[in-house]
């Protein structure tokens, strides 16, 4: 096997290296990458992990590369670009999701879903191999003034495991529909099918929504109201509160825009909804639920931890793969500098 050397830019061990403890130990509240990824061509994004339920340590971290004519970067856990799975040529793919068991053909897939911008189409790729299933992209916002995908969420209600895709878009009305809802299915051939089922969302007006995260667990869709705060509401489209607003927070604290949102459970104290303040280099760790049904959306702060992250935006979040050499699991941030950042995710939670 050849030796391997990931290379880090300039600007990246800049970062690292000015953290307090790089040399001794991660200090509290402050992390540092175990692994930076090799670089896109252009601007790195959004992530997205893909867990290989039957060998956890060929797992696959998938990064967008925003650019006219950018790509999906597929990572090993190294860090390391597979090529043979990378998917290039895409107009502008901005945001990434994962979702698993999705009947096609009569036999369960797992996805990637991708906002592709400059076309309003989600594209649809099935894993670990990456092969195009959506008949060259499913539109989205169709007839809307406003009509360019950013952000993407998927949900698997538990109830009939129906799959759904949450998109956010670049710009969007402020009469609580600036968020569509599809229903994913199979068109009869084994490609991908999308059908509108709602349509949500509150918007402060002050710049955008793009990053959005679903708690599957919890039936929670949370979405960053950039410069205002997250909003919560229910992920299942029939259900009877579907368009009331559950939670508002993460108002003050944040230096600029609300970015990057990532979920984790933990059934010793809840877990957390952590969040990206992208220009202070800052995640921001709110309480996932208050402890009991009654004050499920009571989300208070935490914790705040630094990261080498340059600019961050989208990051993403592991617990499963705690085995595989990232204490407590993997977290995952995009860096400005056209990396890809993987941490312990011991280091950004903590012990507790």
């Amino acid at each position: 096997m050849k030796n391997h050397t990931l290379k880090y830019t300039l600007a990246t061990l800049i970062a690292a290296l000015s953290l307090p403890g790089c040399n001794t130990g991660t200090s509290p509240h402050e992390a540092r990458p175990l692994i930076v990824t090799e670089q896109v061509p252009h601007d790195s994004d959004d992530p997205a992990i893909w867990i290989n339920h039957e060998d956890p340590s060929k797992s696959l971290v998938l990064g967008t590369d925003k650019d006219a004519n950018g790509g999906v970067y597929v990572f090993d856990l190294k860090g390391r670009i597979l090529k043979e799975k990378t998917v290039t040529g895409l107009a502008r793919p901005n945001n990434i999701d994962i979702g698993y068991g999705l009947m096609l053909g009569g036999k369960p897939v797992d996805i990637a879903v991708v906002t592709e911008r400059l076309t309003s189409k989600l594209r649809v790729f099935a894993l670990p191999g990456m092969e195009p299933i959506d008949n060259g992209g499913l539109p989205v916002f169709e007839n809307q003034k406003f009509a360019a995908p950013m952000g993407i969420a998927l949900y698997k209600r538990p109830s009939d495991n129906a799959v759904f895709a949450v998109v956010s878009r670049k710009q969007g009305p402020q009469d609580g529909t600036y968020l569509w809802q599809y229903l994913l299915e199979d068109d009869g051939s084994g490609q991908v099918i999308a059908t509108k089922v709602r349509e949500f969302g509150a918007w402060s007006g002050k710049k955008e929504i793009e990053a959005v995260a679903v708690d599957n667990e919890a039936g929670r869709i949370y979405y960053s109201d950039e410069g205002f705060g997250i909003r919560s509401y229910r992920a299942d489209p029939e259900h009877p509160d579907a368009g009331a607003e559950l939670a508002l927070f993460a108002t003050e604290g944040i230096t600029r825009d609300h970015e990057g949102i990532a979920i984790v459970s933990d059934s010793n104290n809840g877990g957390w909804i952590i969040v990206s303040d992208q220009s202070a280099g800052e995640l921001h760790l709110y309480s996932r639920n208050g402890g009991t049904p009654d004050t499920m959306e009571h989300h208070t702060l935490k914790r705040v931890v630094k990261t080498a992250a340059i600019e961050t935006d989208g990051i993403e979040a592991a617990p499963e793969l705690n085995g595989t050499g990232f204490p407590k699991g993997l977290f995952v941030a995009m860096s400005d500098d056209r990396t890809f950042q993987y941490y312990s995710l011991e280091d950004i939670i903590g012990t507790q």
